[in-house]
């Protein structure tokens, strides 16, 4: 009998323990993003890709400047998110603290001393500047908080930073239209992004196998006309990754079975 009441007791312990372990180990869809996060705020091969991606651009500029060194006409289209802000702290907070960020928290963010940027991405913008070169910046920052963003490339000393120089979404998601607002009134040397909607319409609402096909059929233009940044936290290539289904509505787990289902094994 005590044998018995022994084993019930052991029982019951590992059960309630295991049961402890299975929920401390519940994870929430924006954990999903944890690596990534870390890979973008500590990794120096992050810090190096985006070294890497401004001082190619730097250089394309300077043989396009030599080609046409009495053109007046010419500009650089870039996005602003994870392109030239890093904006890895807003997600990263949600993750520490469990909590949706409120427009409050977001503005107080904003109003940072210390608001991080791309690593080299102010300095290429500001060098393009002195060089005569106008930058438009296409965002899908909602016009409303047009003003806000403003401030924010005035404290950072970007060049043209002024209302006629950004366009963000009021609208239209695709940046096509703006794009092309630009490019009627100037030569654009090169286009900078995280995204490559931020480059082509081709991108856009595509699914994985064609958006490797088009990268390949521009494949001269990277890191030429085309600099891409690196965004391993969220992008396009995410929403494909769920053929483009709200990933809100999934659960985590079916979040991961859709997830290991695009992976390739051997």
């Amino acid at each position: 009998m005590l044998l018995k009441k022994f084993i019930i007791i052991v029982t019951s312990f590992f059960v309630s323990h295991l049961t402890d372990a299975q929920d401390s180990l519940q994870i929430s869809s924006e954990d999903l993003k944890l690596y990534p996060l870390l890979f973008q705020q500590t990794a120096a091969e992050y810090r190096a890709l985006c070294y890497q991606a401004f001082n190619t651009a730097r250089m394309r500029l300077d043989e396009t400047l030599k080609q046409h060194p009495h053109e007046k006409n010419l500009a650089i289209i870039t996005d602003l998110d994870e392109t030239i802000l890093d904006n890895s702290e807003i997600e990263a907070q949600k993750i520490k603290t469990g909590k949706e960020i409120n427009y409050k928290d977001w503005i107080n963010w904003l109003n940072k001393p210390d608001l991080p940027t791309v690593p080299g991405g102010v300095e290429f913008l500001q060098y393009a500047g002195s060089k005569g070169v106008q930058i438009f910046y296409i965002s899908n920052r909602n016009v409303k908080g047009l003003q806000i963003t403003l401030s924010i490339l005035q404290k950072l000393q970007l060049p043209d930073a002024d209302t006629s120089h950004m366009l963000f979404m009021s609208n239209d998601y695709s940046k096509e239209s703006r794009r092309q607002m630009v490019m009627k009134d100037y030569d654009v040397v090169m286009l900078l992004g995280d995204n490559l909607n931020d480059f082509m319409k081709v991108f856009e609402s595509r699914s994985i196998n064609e958006r490797l096909s088009a990268t390949g059929s521009v494949k001269n233009d990277w890191g030429k006309k085309f600099i891409v940044l690196p965004n391993p936290v969220y992008g396009e290539w995410e929403n494909a990754l769920f053929n483009y289904q709200d990933a809100d509505s999934l659960s985590v787990e079916q979040k991961i079975d859709k997830l290991k289902a695009v992976l390739k094994g051997f």
